[in-house]
């Protein structure tokens, strides 16, 4: 972790009263509302609550307002996707530019949800790169709005805290070896 504090004690003031203010986790909340609407293709999403913690430190407090920003950024944008997915259907989704899963993922994906329901959704989203994915086929069933921001929220909160964990703990027992 003493990497990672020497990154953010060399930035400029202004960045980092910046970083030490509220508006850092308005910031977070955009990119994981962006992230939920799975339009952060530059940015993998297994990078955004470790590289958080770099910048802002791991205190108890501050890991938990990571966590808590990320959940309800990240659900905030899976229910604008579900609730387009409900009204637009997959081939106004398929149609879009930025909507960039192939057909023939969006049929794997409606399998799975055709296979084991809305179970699928929290699961989903607590496994690397599958994070989101089946969002647009629980749009188009017949998953009532609420059940899916549950559903999607509780899945969003395991995978954070899984990442966060890992980061914290493997952090400071990486550093033991390598530096």
């Amino acid at each position: 972790m003493t990497v990672a504090l020497q990154f953010v004690d060399e930035m400029p003031d202004f960045l980092r009263s910046l970083l030490e203010s509220e508006l850092a986790l308005v910031a977070l909340l955009g990119v994981f509302v962006l992230e939920g609407a799975m339009l952060m293709y530059f940015m993998p999403s297994e990078l955004i609550v470790p590289g958080s913690l770099v910048l802002l430190g791991t205190e108890p407090t501050t890991v938990a307002a990571v966590i808590g920003v990320s959940v309800a950024g990240a659900t905030a944008g899976q229910t604008a996707l579900f609730l387009l997915a409900q009204r637009g259907g997959r081939e106004y989704l398929l149609e879009k530019r930025w909507f960039r899963v192939s057909e023939e993922s969006l049929d794997r994906f409606d399998s799975w949800f055709d296979r084991w329901g809305p179970v699928v959704v929290p699961v989903s989203n607590t496994l690397l790169f599958t994070r989101g994915m089946l969002t647009v086929p629980a749009g188009l069933s017949e998953l009532d709005a609420r059940r899916f921001v549950v559903l999607s929220a509780l899945g969003t909160l395991s995978f954070e805290l899984l990442l966060a964990g890992a980061f914290v703990f493997g952090v400071d027992a990486l550093e033991g070896v390598l530096f």
